[in-house]
């Protein structure tokens, strides 16, 4: 693989006795590793061991002007294209879940862009404890990603899940997130989130679409060295650093906008909820409810985007729409919308389960080609996102010459 840059953050528990085994397993890997501790965890292994292996000083301290010298820590935070904590702790997982920063390690956490890999470690009864149990979730929601706890004998004497993966797959699953290059050069036009088209000053027509599954698909295709532009309507989620956004509120923006970046475009992943109807015109101030014992709102239908810009595509273009269906029966209406639309891929979400789409971080999907479907279990939206471009990544691949 092509040099990363991976920072592994090391928390106080017994298995960082390991960690100079994962700066190797990363470093073979051809990564750049520095490395940030807590106090604690120099308990269990010398900074001089961290600093050996990964060569590059150590920073522990969040207030050290001899370390700021070096390299800052919001520098820090911001050079990592991946963050390990390994081992994670108990302790660690509690800060990280409620959003602390006064030590250096959950700063850069905190203030980092990058993806989060955790490799817990701990005793069984506070794996299992409600606690860790609730952290877990609150950092699964919020993207992190895991590899372990594995199940044994553990160093207090105890058995059953608390260790720390070996440093092995845990530089496995890093290689795995930071993933191929394989989009470097390719530009990607992303729409995410829901139109909103207004009935008056105040009132909109509008949907429960959160933006989250177009984001995934936008920062995930920037992991993979894409160029990326994000048309986002009216999407309260944080931005990633090397994305652009372009931020819209209604379907005729969406489209002027779409429009624009849409020829330069070599990938098009068309996430949006778009609004299918719109009053014909906004009043200019609120309706007033006084006097009125019923409110008739008529509606016209929307520009249909999609298929207008897949009408004007040029050859080498990919064009991936998402269709919102409740039921089984919304895989045959999304092959009806391929076949009439001219895609490459239609991704149906079954909207009819709470568990899964709008405003979850889970997704369930069916992904739609010409050659058949693709059914994805339910997972999160962000390895949704992956499989997503890795369809994408083979669309083109088969396009390629010979």
């Amino acid at each position: 693989m092509e040099e990363r840059r991976i920072l592994l953050a090391v928390t106080g528990g017994i298995a960082a006795y390991k960690t100079p085994e994962l700066v190797r397993a990363l470093r073979r890997a051809g990564h750049a590793v520095r490395c940030a501790m807590t106090r604690a965890a120099a308990e269990f292994v010398s900074p001089l061991a961290l600093q050996t292996v990964s060569g590059h000083a150590v920073r522990s301290a969040l207030f050290d002007a001899a370390e700021e010298g070096q390299i800052d820590h919001i520098a820090l935070a911001d050079w990592a294209e991946l963050v390990i904590v390994a081992p994670a702790t108990a302790h660690s997982l509690a800060r990280f879940a409620a959003g602390l920063a006064d030590d250096l390690v959950s700063t850069v956490v905190l203030a980092t862009r990058a993806p989060l890999l955790l490799a817990p470690a701990m005793n069984v009864n506070m794996w299992r404890h409600p606690a860790t149990a609730h952290n877990v979730a609150v950092l699964s929601e919020r993207g992190a990603h895991w590899v372990g706890p594995d199940a044994g004998e553990l160093a207090c004497g105890w058995e059953g899940e608390g260790r720390m993966s070996d440093p092995a797959r845990i530089a496995e699953r890093a290689n795995e997130l930071l993933g191929p290059r394989d989009f470097a050069g390719v530009r990607v036009l992303v729409t995410a989130g829901g139109t909103r088209e207004p009935i008056d000053s105040v009132r909109y027509v509008g949907n429960r679409s959160s933006g989250r599954m177009g984001f995934a698909v936008a920062e995930e295709a920037a992991a993979r060295g894409a160029d990326v532009t994000v048309i986002a309507a009216n999407v309260s989620l944080p931005r990633a650093d090397g994305v652009r956004y372009e931020d819209v509120e209604t379907a005729a923006q969406l489209e002027e906008a779409a429009r624009r970046h849409f020829p330069d475009a070599d990938v098009l992943v068309m996430a949006a909820a778009v609004a299918d109807f719109r009053p014909p015109a906004a009043e200019g101030t609120k309706l007033s409810k006084t006097g009125r014992d019923a409110l008739e709102l008529r509606l016209e239908p929307t520009t249909d985007v999609l298929a207008a810009l897949s009408a004007e595509r040029r050859p080498g273009q990919t064009l991936v729409g998402f269709a919102a269906e409740h039921g089984p029966e919304g895989v045959e209406r999304a092959r009806g919308k391929l076949e009439r639309k001219g895609l490459d891929a239609v991704v149906v979400n079954d909207i009819s389960r709470e568990d899964i789409g709008f405003d979850s971080g889970d997704n369930e999907v069916t992904i739609v080609t010409a050659a058949g479907e693709r059914p994805l279990a339910k997972a999160p939206k962000a390895e949704i996102a992956r499989a997503i471009v890795d369809l994408v990544e083979e669309v083109r691949h088969e396009r390629r010459p010979a």
